[in-house]
């Protein structure tokens, strides 16, 4: 008796092993099918100095270092032994699209600008787009002003009929500060 309950009990565990074995293959393809589905997620990185083609093209030759500083912000990369070049990189990485980078090169003489070489910079509207072009209906705020919403930042008018030589001691109009400290 106590042979035929261990040679059941082996018999059992054979058909089983067999079952196992013969679901493997089901189990390897339910599996991969599994993992093709899932898939990892994947970190968009927006990395360095976003520079448009309007801040470029706002740049000229003979400019001070805090003026094209105000323009471009601070650079991504200043070099001891170059101290007379900015590097401005600008990179991006995202599913679905292709990895991105532009470089701007800011070149001074002394103190003072003397060229920019890089790429092609987009503009900001171009670059909103990019950053919307996984969406199906990408939203592209509108990034210039109408007249009205200029009217209210533009300096106060002198009443034409009213202005005179007593005018002239008035205070001036405040001035935007010329510097503003690192943003670092």
């Amino acid at each position: 008796m106590y042979q035929r309950s261990i040679c059941g009990l082996l018999m059992g565990v054979a058909v089983l092993s067999a079952g196992v074995l013969a679901g493997c293959s089901s189990i390897d393809r339910s599996s991969h099918r599994l993992v093709n589905a899932i898939t990892p997620y994947q970190i968009e990185v927006v990395q360095g100095n976003f520079v448009s083609n309007e801040q470029v093209q706002a740049l000229k030759p003979g400019m001070s270092h805090e003026q094209v500083r105000d323009i471009l912000g601070s650079p991504l990369v200043t070099s001891v032994f170059h101290a007379d070049r900015w590097d401005y990189v600008f990179t991006i990485k995202r599913k679905g699209l292709t990895f991105e980078e532009k470089k701007l090169t800011v070149f001074f003489s002394g103190f003072v600008m003397e060229r920019v070489e890089g790429d092609e910079m987009p503009s900001e509207s171009e670059f909103v787009a990019i950053l919307g072009a996984q969406n199906n209906k990408p939203k592209i705020p509108k990034l210039e002003a109408t007249p009205e919403q200029l009217e209210r930042f533009a300096p106060a008018k002198k009443a034409e009929s009213g202005a005179d030589a007593s005018d002239s001691d008035a205070q001036p109009a405040v001035q935007p500060r010329g510097s503003y400290p690192p943003l670092e």
